[in-house]
């Protein structure tokens, strides 16, 4: 969306890209006006030769693990703006979170990382082996080349602390909220008599939705609550709703279309967020705050740079399953203060996280360096 936008304000973009994944890429030549595939065995090539027929003005950097592109670009005289997501650059497990114990990691990637943590084993999703070997000092190679970006791009003062914890220049660092371009909301909740709440999330441990499970248990008021989403913890999470009595309160619904889950957010009078792990930012709790829902959630990462507790949703301590069954039972109770706090999230949605603003953000970012790499050749 981005690019397309970037394009559609007169920018030329192109595209150095990895393996095709299928997704979305019949409409990449709407938006690039160049493909550069990156060609297996010939990595240097194909990154030189992206570079002398397109001429870019300024290099915008998502995920790239192979440090060989990175290197290239970093060494190619052109300004280098990179996209910080989530955990990736500086964590080894990439989710600055102890899998066992569910503490977040505070340190920076250091030796503890492998001694402490573990952290050199991880899962393997993609091979034929459940774990794979991950190599600490590729990681701290990572880190030091990226030091030499440009610009970082974050979504939260939380990350911009993350990478000055790292070691990165915090002059460089620059925070926009990467926010999608919102669907059509005119479909506000209803608060309806269902006392309806809705999660929506990939279910893996670190979303938290057995803790989730385990706080709903505790709320004395009748409530239906729909968990959409799928993931390798849900077969766990499902067992775990039986055994807590929630079979009849609590439905699995899986994947749904997102013309479907707007009726959802219209029959909702509460979204939840059981985030354990440290969020970046949280942008499901942003499209339901769109819809005129307050937020329910763990304070965790990036949430409370804008989920502000009292104001438009209520923001729990981390882990504190008692406080959240009972943050979720006074917006059940009161509906109507559940409203106010709905549509001052609609407001704040609509003010603070507004995807042309993004857009012009990013956009100054990228021309700013651009002229100033045009003064330094003038000098």
């Amino acid at each position: 969306m981005s690019a397309g936008e970037l394009r559609r304000r007169s920018h030329t973009t192109a595209i150095l890209h990895g393996p095709g994944t299928g997704r979305a890429e019949a409409q990449w030549s709407e938006v690039f006006s160049r493909c550069f595939p990156l060609q297996r065995g010939a990595i240097i090539d194909s990154v030189q030769s992206a570079l002398w027929e397109f001429e870019p003005d300024v290099i915008y950097l998502h995920k790239m693990p192979d440090l060989r592109v990175l290197e290239l670009l970093l060494a190619s005289g052109i300004p280098v703006v990179r996209m910080v997501h989530d955990h990736d650059l500086y964590c080894m497990r990439s989710y600055k979170y102890n899998f066992f114990t569910r503490q977040i990691c505070r340190r920076a990637a250091s030796a503890y990382c492998v001694f402490g943590c573990g952290a050199f084993l991880a899962r393997n999703h993609e091979g034929k082996f459940p774990f794979k070997w991950v190599s600490y000092l590729a990681k701290r190679k990572e880190i030091r080349l990226n030091q030499k970006c440009q610009r970082m791009i974050v979504a939260t003062q939380y990350m911009r602390e993350e990478l000055i914890r790292n070691g990165f220049d915090d002059s460089r660092i620059a925070i926009l909220a990467p926010v999608p371009q919102p669907s059509n909301t005119d479909l506000q909740s209803s608060f309806s008599e269902r006392n309806l709440l809705l999660f929506a999330g990939q279910i893996i441990r670190g979303k938290g939705v057995d803790v989730l499970l385990e706080a709903l248990s505790k709320v004395k008021v009748p409530f239906e609550c729909i968990i959409l989403g799928d993931g390798s913890h849900r077969s766990y999470c499902e067992q775990l709703s039986r055994q807590l009595g929630l079979e009849g309160r609590v439905q699995f619904k899986g994947f749904v279309p997102q013309a479907e889950i707007k009726e959802y957010y219209h029959e909702a009078s509460v979204v939840l967020m059981s985030s354990v792990w440290p969020e970046p930012f949280g942008a499901i709790g942003l499209e339901g705050m769109r819809y005129g829902l307050p937020v329910v959630a763990f304070d965790a990462g990036g949430i409370k740079e804008w989920l502000i507790d009292g104001q438009n949703g209520r923001l729990v301590p981390w882990m504190d399953k008692a406080a959240f069954a009972q943050a979720v039972e006074e917006l059940l109770l009161d509906k109507q203060r559940a409203r106010a706090l709905g549509q001052n999230a609609m407001k704040l949605a609509s003010a603070q996280f507004d995807f042309s603003n993004y857009i012009s953000g990013l956009e100054g970012v990228l021309e700013e360096l651009v002229q100033s790499g045009k003064e330094r050749a003038v000098v």
